[in-house]
């Protein structure tokens, strides 16, 4: 099935669904442009201060800024301008949304008592049975993504709270307990993590998640040769997609579900918890056989420290190095080490970065740009700035 003229859906035996290209590809070039389906912040609910971000496009809000506006009803969500407070009524931030998460804010709750990735989780739930009624064709999309539902007593917890919340008419024929759990599940597996700005210090996280329907068909591979880039602070919640290098017709496409310098055993941890599968990409299978991988890690152990480790990617899928997302062909380098050139060559050497750089979109006769982009900082060189030399405690030395 042809999603765009770029890529191309279909099955992989032992990956399930998945993408793969429909043509030849350039390094640079933009496969995917996709619009969320539902967004909702990533505070925790309880937090006392209002978000740093407009409540409906999460664009940066700064002081100076003279059109931001309070939601008139509950004078805590704040936004932009006036036009995406008129938007937020009718979409994100409904009657309905702005009376739970009032009530809920406002009144003693058990989510005092709670985490803060359950109150996120109750940030969700009530973005998701909103938009039942404000667009059952989108929740219809979000119920036909990955992810099988489990019977858990986060579910019923979680289910119990938004039901004192009182759905209006339109959501009561799909509230039910097993929705809720469904609806959990496609959660963990298909959110995309908007991040927050850089910082000197490292320390990222998610300011809002979304859920794409067609950037979630990517698979995983710990050397992607594609990555995605948001534009958040230009209030554009619109992902994209764009090559990181050449590939031929048929090769699948993937993406990194986190910073592609996560050492083995983290990554092999994130991959089996959160998205149920054992990675075997060409990477994974060279670095299990180090002797010296756990030194390595140790080395590199902290570099994403305080990252959020949805940046690149919630989807399920698996990884086997026959359909893999390999590197450039020809440029593997040492047969023991065959991921040393994409440290050099497509890693962000900006200090506490640790994006992947992708090549600008291809020029109009169809040339390369000759200039790298970070997907994480928005930082550009030109390929001859680009060195191997001062890349950020890797800890992955052959």
């Amino acid at each position: 099935m042809a999603m765009t003229k770029e890529l191309r859906l279909t099955e992989i035996q032992g990956r399930g669904r998945s993408l793969v290209a429909a043509q030849p590809l350039k390094g640079g070039q933009i496969i995917l442009r996709d619009s969320p389906i539902l967004l909702y912040s990533a505070l925790p609910l309880l937090t006392p201060s209002p978000s740093p971000y407009c409540d409906h496009c999460f664009k940066t809000l700064h002081p100076q800024n003279a059109a931001v506006s309070l939601c008139p009803s509950c004078s805590h969500h704040r936004f932009c301008s006036p036009t995406c407070l008129s938007a937020a009524h009718s979409s994100s931030h409904s009657p309905f949304v702005c009376h739970s998460l009032s009530k809920l804010r406002n009144c003693p709750s058990p989510l005092s008592s709670q985490p803060p990735d359950r109150q996120v989780q109750a940030r969700f739930l009530i973005a998701a049975y909103n938009l039942a009624a404000v667009s059952p064709a989108s929740f219809q999309v979000l119920l036909s993504l990955q992810g099988e539902p489990r019977d858990s007593e986060e579910a019923q917890f979680l289910h119990s709270l938004i039901s004192t919340l009182c759905p209006p008419p339109q959501q009561q024929q799909v509230f039910m307990v097993e929705i809720t759990a469904a609806l959990l599940a496609k959660d963990k597996l298909n959110a995309f993590g908007l991040m927050e700005p850089p910082s000197e210090l490292g320390l990222r996280s998610s300011r809002a998640y979304g859920v794409y329907p067609k950037a979630s068909f990517f698979n995983h591979d710990c050397l992607p040769n594609a990555c995605r880039f948001d534009y958040v602070d230009e209030a554009n919640t619109d992902i994209v997609v764009r090559m990181i290098h050449d590939v031929p017709a048929g090769r699948e496409v993937c993406l990194s579900y986190f910073p592609v310098n996560e050492p083995f055993s983290r990554r092999q941890r994130t991959l089996a918890e959160d998205y149920g599968f054992v990675c075997k990409c060409d990477r994974c299978n060279v670095e299990a056989n180090w002797s010296d991988n756990e030194e390595a890690e140790e080395e590199g152990d902290g570099s994403a420290e305080g990252m959020d480790e949805d940046q690149d990617q919630e989807m399920e899928g698996d990884s086997e190095s026959e359909a893999g997302c390999d590197i450039v062909d020809g440029a593997q380098g040492e047969a023991d080490f065959p991921h040393a050139y994409f440290f050099v060559r497509f890693m962000c050497s900006r200090t506490n970065c640790w994006g992947t750089l992708a090549p600008l979109p291809p020029k109009d006769d169809g040339t390369s740009s000759g200039v790298m982009e970070c997907n994480v900082c928005g930082s550009v060189k030109k390929d001859e700035e680009i060195s191997g030399h001062g890349q950020n405690g890797l800890g992955l030395e052959g």
